[in-house]
């Protein structure tokens, strides 16, 4: 975030209200892009209570396995997945928005899914749903458990951006598998 501003900040400065305080609407890159870290704990508590006591319905990527192994949403009072490519998504866009329609406007939808997320969640939440892009939260998460000083793989979570990120090993998990009320895969025939 630093960077960016120093790069931009006489283009952000010309734009920018000096009488308004502004906030990151980055939520989901709470922890690597920071070099001082002591925030994270603070910060991932306010991030909990966004989906704790709700039923969350996350829709992700077929290898992002968002909040498996770990407690980012033991809190939340249920949990239901979609599952969608974990590349391309966009090309079953209509599908998976169909998928998301079916589920009752008073769950909330998470949403990890690459750029998809941000049209997915622009057109939930015209047609009254509450959707939230929660891109790498996850993984930032995972980085955050572990004391990461750098980006690192995590074996069993699909992430584009680290090395390794998209060899992802395959586990069972039954509760995971319990939570798939909907697969979403697209079939790429030439």
């Amino acid at each position: 975030m630093k960077y960016f501003f120093d790069k931009n900040k006489f283009k952000l400065l010309k734009i920018l209200d000096k009488n308004k305080k502004y906030y990151s609407g980055s939520i989901t890159r709470f922890y690597s892009n920071y070099k001082d870290k002591s925030q994270a704990s603070e910060f991932i508590k306010k991030l909990k209570k966004i989906w704790e006591g709700r039923d969350i319905i996350i829709v992700e990527g077929d290898k992002s396995l968002v909040g498996i192994g770990n407690d980012l949403f033991n809190k939340a009072k249920s949990i239901k997945r979609i599952i969608c490519p974990a590349k391309h998504a966009f090309s079953v866009y209509d599908w998976i928005l169909n998928a998301v329609l079916k589920v009752s406007k008073d769950k909330l939808i998470l949403i990890a899914l690459g750029p998809t997320v941000s049209v997915l969640a622009c057109d939930l939440s015209k047609k009254g749903y509450q959707a939230i892009d929660i891109g790498h939260a996850d993984i930032q998460y995972e980085l955050y458990l572990r004391n990461a000083t750098k980006n690192i793989r995590i074996k069993y979570k699909f992430c584009n951006e680290y090395d390794g990120g998209r060899n992802v090993e395959n586990i069972k998990d039954a509760n995971y598998s319990n939570q798939i009320i909907e697969k979403i895969f697209w079939l790429n025939i030439f």
